[in-house]
């Protein structure tokens, strides 16, 4: 069996060698390459790559590895146009495919990484999966989409729940990580089942990993976290954070929370500490602790009813482990 390391050499080989028409214009595909080889995590196709081999062993990850890269390929084009769409100008700590090329680019680009990721779907050696990839693929696909669709519209709203919010991210980020897990297991060989509950445990794994993000844009450490801290706060983004304070905050609290609010970038500092003390008074910093650590309780619970031997994940629990240790 891989280990957690020698999995995480192997799909970034896979990265490195995707293959791109280099005889085509440069200003399409040279921010394609740029925005695969700015590092990343790789957690799409490491959550593929260990389900594959829990229940198949290392011919399974050598089968799904096309799969696997196609979902880091995907994963990278939705974030060309996050970045466009949020206006974000740092991405792992470098500046993003539209700040350094433009909109338009990053746009193109993203298509031709759509594109990508489809062509190295139908180019695996399992031929008799590619319908059933397919389905699951353009079921996340279509989500993914909705998910960004209610994170835009929600910065017009004030009165976004918690369960909208939980339902957001879970389509936006969840879901990916679920599918990744769920395509892995399939081509294992495990059974629907216990493909059923690696995809649920990517869902809590999803949903747990969201909420830390949320978490790390006010809390986090700006060299570890790889782009500015406060971002969530100055663009008045919804999230589990500010959701809370304003379900929490008494008249008086609701008043300042709305004044602050309407600063611009000019206050930018007072905003922020601001903010953050109002997060601190109420005590929503605590709430959202706990609800990352609930979710990891579930993802937990959940692998404990899989039938595979427990050396098999020891992988996934490396990969959980590092995530749950991101610098606060």
């Amino acid at each position: 069996m891989y280990t957690y390391q020698e999995l995480l050499t192997l799909v970034e080989e896979g990265v490195e060698n995707i293959s791109f028409n280099t005889s085509g214009p440069n200003k399409l595909y040279e921010p394609i390459k740029y925005s695969l080889a700015n590092g990343g995590k790789r957690l799409r196709p490491m959550l593929c790559c260990i389900a594959a081999q829990a229940f198949g062993g290392k011919e399974a990850v050598k089968q799904v590895m096309n799969t696997a890269l196609a979902l880091e390929v995907f994963h990278n084009f939705t974030l060309l146009h996050d970045d466009l769409m949020d206006n974000s100008p740092i991405r792992r700590g470098k500046p993003t495919v539209y700040k350094k090329w433009g909109g338009n680019v990053a746009i193109l680009s993203g298509d031709a990484m759509l594109t990508q990721a489809y062509v190295l779907l139908a180019g695996t050696s399992r031929k008799e999966l590619i319908a059933q990839t397919l389905d699951l693929f353009n079921k996340m696909s279509l989500e993914i989409y909705e998910g960004q669709q209610y994170d835009m519209e929600f910065e017009d709203r004030d009165d976004v729940t918690e369960q909208e919010y939980l339902r957001m991210i879970r389509l936006k980020t969840a879901v990916l990580l679920a599918t990744a897990l769920k395509i892995g297991a399939i081509y294992g060989g495990a059974s629907l089942m216990e493909a059923d509950l690696l995809y649920d445990f990517g869902i809590s794994l999803g949903l747990a990993f969201q909420l830390q993000d949320d978490f790390l844009d006010v809390y986090g450490d700006e060299k570890v976290f790889g782009k500015p801290i406060g971002g969530d706060i100055s663009n008045n983004k919804k999230t589990m954070l500010l959701i809370k304070t304003m379900n929490k905050a008494d008249e008086m609290q609701r008043k300042e929370l709305n004044n602050l609010l309407s600063l611009g970038m000019a206050d930018k500092e007072r905003k922020y500490k601001s903010v953050v003390a109002l997060y601190e008074a109420l005590g929503v910093d605590k709430d959202v602790s706990k609800l990352i650590n609930d979710y990891g309780q579930d993802a937990d619970r959940i692998l404990q009813n899989l039938s595979c031997e427990p050396s098999h994940l020891i992988p996934l629990h490396d990969l959980v482990k590092k995530l749950s240790a991101r610098s606060v």
